[in-house]
């Protein structure tokens, strides 16, 4: 039975929460590709967990709504050859993907005028610009 999955420094998900289904894998593997079952299907139930604090759910919820079937979401892992190392894939996915979903939210930027040297910077790009296509044109019969 696997252990517990650490998310963050205060929540784990207990191993009895999380549940894993195998199943044959595409992909690399020779002929051992049709007879192991190395794909792995890593299931959590976010909406019913009693680990997980309200708080927490609650961003979860809202940040992973579209990886969400019925409160569960699902990582499947079949990128190695071996079932065990597609399951500690999984389990870290998982494990990013929940901590990713429950970090707070980043600070609202404060919005600020540019800076004069900036401006002068812009305004002096565009004048050089302007001055190269200038030199690109034909003689307009009207420039002589």
């Amino acid at each position: 039975m696997p252990a517990d999955l650490p998310i963050t420094s205060r929540w784990t998900i207990p191993a009895a929460e999380l549940s894993e289904r195998f199943s044959r894998s595409s992909g690399p593997g020779g002929q051992g590709v049709n007879t192991t079952d190395s794909r792995v299907e890593l299931s959590f139930d976010l909406a019913r967990s009693a680990s997980v604090p309200e708080l927490l759910r609650q961003r979860s919820m809202e940040r992973l709504a579209h990886r969400l079937v019925n409160g569960v979401i699902t990582i499947a892992a079949s990128e190695f050859r071996a079932q065990l190392a597609n399951r500690e894939a999984a389990r870290e996915r998982l494990a990013k993907l929940l901590a990713d979903s429950v970090a707070p939210p980043a600070p609202k930027r404060r919005r600020t005028k540019p800076t004069k040297g900036s401006q002068e910077r812009r305004l002096a790009g565009k004048k050089r610009r302007g001055e190269a296509k200038r030199q690109r044109r034909r003689g307009d019969p009207g420039d002589a």
